[in-house]
């Protein structure tokens, strides 16, 4: 279960990161590895599901792991947005 909640964290804190910077870069790639820093220990730190799915390909994520993951990023990612539209 730490690892799915892991994701979910990484991927809103990630997301709701490139909503607030305007673009910069710096910001992005700090954000991206402090996520990674962070959370690289507990799941990996996918953080994207392209990421996951490339490794599901690589036989490195089951079925049911690799679903896991996506569902997570993508529940942090809806969030993170939500949460940077209501605050704006």
């Amino acid at each position: 279960m730490l690892p799915y909640v892991a994701e979910y964290l990484g991927s809103f804190f990630f997301i709701l990161a490139v909503l607030s910077s305007g673009g910069n870069p710096l910001i992005i790639g700090g954000a991206l590895a402090i996520v990674v820093y962070l959370i690289g220990g507990i799941s990996g730190a996918n953080v994207n599901p392209a990421i996951s799915f490339a490794l599901f390909l690589k036989n490195d994520h089951c079925l049911s792991k690799f679903l896991g993951y996506v569902v997570a990023q993508l529940l942090g990612g809806a969030s993170a947005y939500y949460t940077y539209r209501l605050t704006k």
